[in-house]
């Protein structure tokens, strides 16, 4: 029997051009219908700089199986983005008292199959991980060198929204995106 996809039923503002909530639907109705909505990426790193990657699980709604470079996930019904930012990082890194993500930047991420607004944050983790395995198969924290090598490998698919909330990071910091 096969599971159904985790989060399907969670229900989602849903948002105009302007990031103003216009109504809520389920959140497998938003992402089956491209209704646009609200998401949050925290770029995690350690105590030494590296940045915290891991792949999903295939039974993940959005982007199964793939890596990804930040943590985080839509933001629910009513949810700020900022109380959905440290919920999901604490929930995905599976720890309890960290710090307020620090925001850096919003903006619509759109691709043919979806829409949202992502607000990008960043976090400094000090406390021992213990990632979620409902969502997480494979973690580790790599220096930001070996991630933008493994970034170049063709088996290293990652999750697209993920992967441009990390090049406009480095922009954001200052950094060649190297291509």
């Amino acid at each position: 029997m096969t599971q159904q996809p985790l989060s399907a039923d969670e229900l989602l503002d849903i948002v105009d051009e302007e990031d103003r909530v216009v109504g809520q639907a389920p959140r497998g109705e938003a992402m089956a219908r491209r209704l646009r909505h609200r998401s949050t990426s925290v770029q995690v790193r350690d105590p030494l700089g590296r940045i915290f990657v891991h792949r999903r699980t295939p039974r993940k709604l959005v982007f199964p199986s793939m890596y990804d470079v930040v943590v985080g996930g839509v933001v629910g019904a009513g949810e700020s983005y900022d109380d959905c930012a440290l919920r999901e990082a604490e929930e995905e890194l599976g720890v309890r008292g960290l710090p307020a993500p620090e925001p850096r930047f919003t903006f619509l991420y759109e691709s043919p199959e979806h829409t949202w607004f992502l607000r990008v944050y960043e976090l400094v983790c000090e406390l021992p991980v213990e990632p979620q395995r409902e969502e997480i198969d494979w973690w580790d924290f790599l220096p930001e060198d070996e991630l933008e090598r493994r970034l170049t490998l063709p088996q290293w698919r990652v999750v697209p929204d993920g992967l441009e909330c990390h090049r406009r990071l480095r922009a954001w910091h200052g950094l060649s995106d190297g291509g």
